[in-house]
């Protein structure tokens, strides 16, 4: 190790001095392109702390800056004088008469007077403040100011929990005493749901930007506790706001990323997010990231924290230039903000500030920091406040007198107290105020739907024709396509001629009905252009012309609505965070992801259980996204075959002991209104279409999980009927029994619930088993919102069949425990519900195919020997 930093010490970058005068003496003079240069005999002295390299250069940088703050500029003076001061975009740094230092100690003291008040008001109270990087405040206005200059007039930001009070009060402009009113222990929750804590929730707002005299509207996206997570979501919802208003350059609508050092380096969805800031479909033309580097992780130094020498190394994976600034220095800051801006407008890539500053508290109000940081913390309490050394400083330069200084800082202070005071008066809280991504015409103005009932989702015949003409079709001339799809399209032509559809058409005619009626559709994820299974082949390529593709779903209708599929980077937290994201934006669009397999959802589990499940209860922000994941055990393995329904049945927040009204009008409709999130596993093409026109129809928005097949989708069985799908059908909670044993009701010995692909398994069996008429076979489409009231007629049609329950996945996994007892509840406890499955395991599937089979026919054989649990009752 010795060796190392030996060797890394002698890899210093030139000073600004240096680096300007080589660059000088050897471009050439039509270069117009910088080339990095290394000296590896500067000395270290020559550039102390920037490279880094030092084993101790957390506190080289922070004692370098006590003696002079303005050493950290060198190196990126350097790079910006040899870059860009050719360009007269490029902004000046203040000048010593600039009347906007004037202006910046104005809006540094706003930052510093608000910690300050909330300190004395609520000193025992968590609130994460900002205090050791006041000037984030300033900083973040003179970004938004900039960009509203070069026409931006929508950002959508995100960011942790610390300052977020600050920058909700001074750069959104939330109003204070709804900031105040939080912090109040006997204030009572207006809107349904957990709610959540103050330095989670977000805001949307449109007011005038005083600089610029221009509108300008901020959203600060809602986020949960665990760090960086909203970053996907903050691209994927400025990528919807750009696309709904035409903003194909970035122009109008852009992000701005908080981040803190120790999670900028540490966590893996930054660099995720990172590479999806330049890929075709998930770009949004540059992205402003601010690192708030208080040089420390909650109690962990740096140098255990990461391995690379900045926290912002990671964004060198797509060179995104980076300004080290010291936040002691406000006018560095100001004048690095105005570069960072400039360089978004200029070059539409992301860029980085990373503000290296102080935390002057611990981790939060009431924690010690000296436990851990005694020496770190000692130097900081020894640390002038940065507004009262900028105001010294200016009041020394003749800048600004005292009296004008303490008349600024007692306005401020003055409106504190009046909002103070307001504050007392609000006796309701209501998240629901808090909103980060409004609907406007959506609901009503009290925020409800306007109806509570769903038209028919059927389609007319014609339209079935003409989407599924189209599907069978090349709607391009001279495009070659390869000779296996040129079968797959007969197929399908064959299939419309016969008034049926499978799986890849039932989906088309949903997307393509949506779409002319000016629905917007997003289908994401890996490999979703042709489909896993090689099944959908949604984007056809030219045989014979590279890169020349075809989206026949694009040309349906005259005026229809854009159709937008795409392949996405090989990462599920990511980018289903930023269709997450692309979803919050309208309530009129239908946004898809598809995992690879079902189990790939796993590692994006974040996003499910912070933002999709939870989502409506803590932030009062309905959403209507959809998974796709492929489900079934088919042989293939413990990877890929369940997408493990068991993980979202058991957040589902009905209760499994509680019958409700089942004569309650519109009873399913206000079923889905209560829900969290809505859980199918459709056995059936035209279930699948139907549900997913429903997603769209509802007057509502829940996210929707579908357990999608894979062998069912070639499956001869599984198609459906034109009949199925004309006007006055709808999705089918439950497929009830409709052969032999519906007709004898009285003579059926068991009734059968099932879910998925199963049902064509044990359907198989019972006719080779001849028991049609002992057995009858019920299919539960919609797991969640469970289907009480249906239930409860097929289990009264057949008064003298016991009740089991069958699955292919494991007992411990699945939909049994799920189940179960809502069965049970919906009878009234009045018999047992049996279980014939797999026995409980670690692993969702056997690796060997012969125990596979075995496992299937075991259960199989469970199903249909009617004295299976008569050693039980």
């Amino acid at each position: 190790m010795f060796h190392l930093r030996t060797c890394a010490a002698k890899l210093r970058p030139l000073t600004a001095s240096q680096t300007v005068k080589t660059f000088s003496q050897n471009r050439p003079a039509a270069a117009r392109t910088f080339q990095q240069i290394r000296c590896y005999s500067a000395p270290v002295a020559a550039e102390p702390f920037l490279s880094g390299t030092s084993s101790n250069y957390v506190e080289e940088m922070y004692c370098a800056w006590l003696e002079n703050p303005k050493s950290v500029h060198k190196g990126f003076t350097a790079w910006t004088s040899l870059t860009w001061t050719r360009s007269s975009t490029c902004p000046l740094p203040l000048s010593s008469g600039d009347r906007s230092r004037h202006f910046l100690c104005g809006r540094s003291s706003v930052g510093w007077r608000f910690e300050e008040f909330l300190q004395r008001k609520w000193s025992s109270e968590k609130r994460f403040g900002l205090e050791g990087c006041e000037v984030l405040i300033p900083a973040l206005k003179t970004i938004i100011d900039k960009s509203s200059e070069n026409g931006v007039d929508y950002v959508i930001m995100g960011m942790p929990h610390r300052g977020r009070l600050n920058v909700l009060a001074n750069v959104i402009r939330k109003e204070l005493e709804q900031i105040f009113c939080q912090f109040d222990s006997k204030l009572e929750a207006a809107d349904e749901g957990s709610g959540d804590v103050k330095y989670h929730l977000g805001m949307y707002h449109r007011r005038i930007n005083r600089v610029t005299d221009r509108n300008i509207t901020l959203s600060l996206v809602a986020n949960p506790s665990h760090l960086e997570a909203a970053d996907p979501v903050v691209m994927g919802k400025t990528k919807a706001e750009q696309f709904y208003c035409g903003d194909t350059e970035g122009k109008k609508v852009m992000s701005i990323l908080l981040h803190g050092d120790a999670a900028f380096a540490g966590q893996g969805i930054v660099y995720e997010t990172f590479h999806l800031s330049d890929l075709p479909s998930y770009t949004t033309h540059g992205t402003v990231h601010v690192v708030v580097n208080n040089q420390i992780g909650f109690t962990t130094d740096p140098r255990m924290a990461r391995s690379s020498p900045y926290p912002t190394d990671v964004a060198r994976v797509v060179n995104a230039p980076i300004f080290h600034v010291n936040s002691d220095d406000p006018e560095a800051v100001m004048y690095v903000c105005k570069v960072a801006a400039e360089w978004r407008s200029t070059f539409h890539k992301d860029v980085v500030v990373d503000l290296v500053c102080y935390r002057r508290n611990g981790h939060n109000e009431m924690d010690e920091p000296m436990f851990t940081q005694p020496l770190m913390y000692k130097q900081i309490r020894k640390q002038k406040p940065v507004l009262q050394k900028y105001a010294e400083l200016l009041v020394s330069q003749g800048v600004v007198n005292q009296p004008e200084y303490e008349e600024e800082i007692s306005k401020y202070d003055k409106i504190c107290e009046e909002a103070f005071a307001r504050s007392k008066d609000e006796k309701i809280l209501h998240i629901k105020h808090w909103l980060d991504s409004p609907w406007p015409g959506f609901f009503t103005l009290d925020g409800q739907p306007r109806s509570m009932s769903c038209p028919s989702t059927g389609l007319t015949e014609d339209v079935l024709t003409h989407i599924g003409n189209v599907a069978s079709s090349v709607p391009v001339e001279d495009f070659t396509i390869h000779g296996g799809l040129s079968r797959i399209l007969k197929t399908r032509g064959e299939m419309v001629k016969n008034r049926t559809v499978d799986w890849a058409l039932a989906e088309y005619m949903a997307f393509g009905s949506l779409l002319k009626e000016g629905i917007h559709i997003r289908l994401s994820g890996q490999d979703v252009e042709r489909g896993t299974f090689s099944h959908r082949h949604h984007v056809l390529h030219d045989q014979n012309v590279d890169k020349r593709t075809c989206i026949p779903m694009n040309h349906l209708w005259p005026n229809q609505a854009p159709y937008t599929v795409c392949n996405s980077s090989l990462s599920e937290y990511g980018v289903l965070g930023f269709e997450l994201g692309f979803a919050m934006a309208s309530p009129n669009a239908l946004v898809l992801w598809e995992a690879q397999f079902g189990d790939f959802h796993n590692t994006a589990q974040c996003i499910i259980d912070q933002f999709i499940c939870p989502g409506q209860a803590k932030w009062v922000r309905q959403n209507g996204i959809v998974l796709l994941l492929p489900h079934g055990m088919e042989g293939m393995g413990p990877e890929h075959s369940s997408a493990r329904p068991e993980r979202f049945l058991q957040m589902c927040n009905d209760d499994p002991d509680v019958l409700p009204d089942l004569m309650e009008a519109n009873f399913d409709i206000n079923q889905l209104y209560d829900c969290n999130w809505v859980v199918v596993n459709c056995s059936t093409p035209g279930n699948f279409f139907h549900v997913l026109r429903r997603q769209i129809l509802l007057p509502f928005r829940k996210p929707l999980i579908i357990f999608t097949p894979k062998s069912l989708l070639r499956h001869p069985e599984a198609r459906t009927s034109f009949d199925e799908m004309l006007p006055g059908t709808h999705f089918q909670r439950v497929i009830p029994e409709d052969g032999p044993a519906a007709q004898d009701p009285e003579s059926v010995k068991r009734l059968l619930f099932c879910t998925g692909k199963v049902y064509y398994d044990l359907t198989r069996e019972r006719k080779a088993r001849g028991m049609v008429e002992q057995v009858a076979i019920t299919r539960i489409e919609q797991l969640s919102p469970f289907p009480f009231d249906l239930l409860l007629k097929e289990v009264q049609k057949y008064p003298s069949a016991e009740l089991a329950w069958c699955q292919e996945e494991h007992k411990n996994q699945g939909y049994y425990d799920y189940v179960k007892p809502r069965l049970r509840t919906t009878i009234n406890r009045a018999k047992p519900v049996w279980y014939a499955g797999r026995d409980p395991a670690a692993a969702p599937a056997t690796g060997n195919k012969k125990t596979h089979l075995t496992e299937l026919q075991r259960l199989l054989d469970t199903a249909f020997d009617l004295d299976a649990f008569k050693n039980f009752s």
